[in-house]
């Protein structure tokens, strides 16, 4: 998907969906709260995931990222994350979520609190653990 979403508030970082998938009771309530209604993913984010993903969950997996509106990278978030990369001293999966959360004024929720912080403005970290 390209394009401005306009229904959705929160881009759900990586370790988020991680945490879920790990037991963190935290992410988990967060997710059923937040989740595909108010939310969406990246293809950053998807990928990441996927990844991770034996081959026994792969199936499982996909269709629950399949469950989330997935946002692509066109080439002018591409150079928006080239920009973000340099301002923001981040590696560039994480200039990416960047890009995609300031082009569709969307909140990107995250518990890096090493590359992100609230400070930024459009950072949420909804949990510590």
């Amino acid at each position: 998907m390209s394009g401005k979403i306009s229904s959705k508030k929160y881009l759900i970082d990586s370790v988020i969906l991680i945490d879920h998938l790990n037991g963190i009771t935290k992410a988990t309530n967060w997710l059923k709260k937040n989740g595909a209604l108010n939310s969406v993913i990246s293809v950053v984010t998807r990928s990441e995931i996927l990844v991770g993903t034996s081959e026994n969950n792969r199936l499982k997996i996909t269709a629950w990222l399949n469950s989330f509106e997935c946002v692509d990278i066109d080439k002018e978030i591409a150079d928006l994350a080239a920009i973000y990369r340099n301002k923001f001293k981040i590696k560039l999966p994480d200039a990416f979520q960047t890009a995609i959360a300031l082009k569709n004024n969307l909140i990107l929720v995250t518990r890096n609190t090493k590359d992100f912080n609230k400070e930024m403005g459009f950072v949420k970290i909804p949990y510590q653990i």
